[in-house]
């Protein structure tokens, strides 16, 4: 079960009450905990721990929160060997990044399992690297540099835009090239303001529901 650090705090939190107090926190409680600004921040964190199987939620109720997991399965992340990442979703175009805006969470791994270790995870938009295995949804760990190899998998933008592709050079062209067939290459002319943001170096599979 792949929880952000966003929600493992919250499954956490209603955790702890339930052992303390016997009951689960109110959704309001939930919202005064953790500062959201509004209620529809923590319902929307709860229906997402609801889909991997977390949490039951009994509507009607306001404790209808139910943790389904047993807590002693499951330890919290060793923050010796652990590391919080920045999770980017839809990039506003020609913004950095890293620019709070294209901020949407925080992930917690272990990036010895990854060489060169990630500085950020990108929230996939698409399917144009299904062949590479990366699918629409699934959270790309990326190592930021601005060099790579052809062949290589990168994070490229191109005027202004930020497209995940692979690396191909021919001659002295550059393309970047998809992993499925019903997409062209995008061939990188001189005049482009071309520039690899990074590599990508691990993924994170998107949860499926059954």
């Amino acid at each position: 079960m792949q929880l952000t650090a966003r929600q493992q705090q919250i499954l956490e939190f209603i955790e702890q009450r339930v052992a303390a107090d016997g009951l689960p926190p109110t959704r309001a409680e939930i919202v005064e905990h953790f500062g959201f600004a509004s209620p529809n921040a923590a319902q929307c964190h709860l229906r997402a721990l609801a889909d991997r199987g977390a949490i039951e939620l009994r509507p009607g109720r306001a404790r209808g929160i139910v943790p389904l997991r047993d807590p002693t399965s499951a330890p919290a992340p060793d923050p010796a060997t652990t590391r919080s990442l920045p999770v980017i979703g839809r990039v506003a175009a020609g913004s950095p990044l890293l620019a709070i805006e294209n901020l949407e969470d925080e992930i917690q791994v272990d990036p010895g399992l990854f060489h060169p270790a990630p500085d950020y995870a990108l929230k996939v938009r698409g399917d144009s690297m299904v062949g590479a295995g990366i699918d629409d949804g699934d959270l790309l760990l990326v190592h930021r540099t601005p060099e790579a190899r052809a062949g290589q998998i990168v994070v490229a933008r191109i005027d202004g835009e930020v497209t995940v592709k692979r690396l191909r050079r021919k001659g002295r062209g550059i393309f970047l090239d998809s992993e499925n067939p019903a997409y062209a290459s995008i061939h990188v002319s001189p005049g482009s303001d071309f520039a690899i943001e990074g590599l990508a170096v691990g993924s994170i599979r998107a949860f499926q529901a059954a």
